[in-house]
């Protein structure tokens, strides 16, 4: 059921760009896009309950990627998303200022949790990285570097 629904959106965003030129994303924007749902299927794959896809929060900078349950474990995953392996793997390109803007991120996300009053939600949490290689018409290569940085 979830190949099915994985071949459906990508034969129907195929369809759009080929009828639909003058709406086309810029190729880099695309082939992140494409990354972050490769990275979605293959979670939910793997049995994670994905809760939230390009979560913001107005008062701070950025966003976190996906936002899954893995049993117990609530895990804030960064997906980075490349042509092939090139001369660096892709999860090379989370530094220490993404990283500080993910722990931001959880934070305010585990805080908006339901909880008792008065007390801080009590969750345990993980930061992963997705490292998502696009082949040229070929599936993706999906790579989970779970427990990337505390």
């Amino acid at each position: 059921m979830l190949a099915l629904m994985e071949g459906s959106l990508a034969l129907l965003e195929r369809m759009h760009n080929r009828w639909a030129p003058l709406s086309r994303r810029p190729a880099e924007e695309q082939r992140g896009i494409d990354g972050e749902r490769a990275a979605y299927f293959y979670l939910r794959r793997r049995g994670y309950l994905v809760v939230a896809r390009e979560w913001t929060m107005s008062m701070l900078p950025g966003d976190v990627d996906l936002i899954a349950w893995e049993g117990e474990m609530l895990c804030f995953v960064e997906v980075k998303t490349r042509n092939d392996g090139g001369a660096f793997a892709a999860e090379f390109f989370v530094d220490e200022d993404k990283k500080a803007v993910l722990r931001r991120l959880a934070a305010a996300y585990v805080r908006q949790l339901p909880h008792v009053p008065g007390e801080m939600p009590v969750v345990a949490t993980r930061f992963d990285v997705m490292s998502v290689y696009m082949g040229d018409g070929i599936r993706a290569d999906v790579r989970l570097l779970r427990d990337f940085f505390r």
